[in-house]
């Protein structure tokens, strides 16, 4: 049996985010060079307010293609209300809601706040090591 790891446990602690007025080409290049797949948006205060992904980025990135139009602030684009998950949740509980959706990233909260996000690759980081023999006993 696997000893329960959490979110906390498997989470990057200080996740690049976004704001909300800043201009979503900005923001499109932030994802690029970090090489990330999507950042939380929070607000003056802190609070999460959304999530920018590759995906939402898609559709500006065709409309200045076809359109020669672009640009906008990262609240035309991103996802209000993001799905979340809690600092204890169990790092099998996260796996499942990855293999059963598209997500790549998932906010992480504690008492309301962003405290990191975890990503598929954090995840799988923390099952492989579960799955690694016990070297001790060699």
């Amino acid at each position: 049996m696997l000893e329960t790891k959490t979110a906390k446990e498997a989470m990057s602690r200080h996740p690049i985010t976004l704001h909300p007025e800043m201009e979503v080409l900005e923001a499109m290049r932030i994802l690029v060079q970090e090489r990330i797949s999507g950042a939380p948006v929070v607000d003056q205060v802190g609070n999460l307010v959304g999530i920018l992904t590759e995906r939402d980025c898609m559709r500006v990135a065709l409309d200045a293609g076809y359109f020669s139009e672009g640009g906008g602030r990262v609240d035309q684009f991103m996802s209000a209300d993001p799905v979340t998950v809690e600092a204890h949740t169990p790092i099998t509980e996260i796996a499942e809601r990855f293999a059963s959706s598209h997500f790549r990233r998932l906010p992480v909260m504690e008492q309301g706040r962003l405290v990191g996000v975890v990503s598929r690759r954090d995840v799988l980081k923390l099952l492989e090591a579960a799955w690694q023999p016990d070297r001790q006993r060699i």
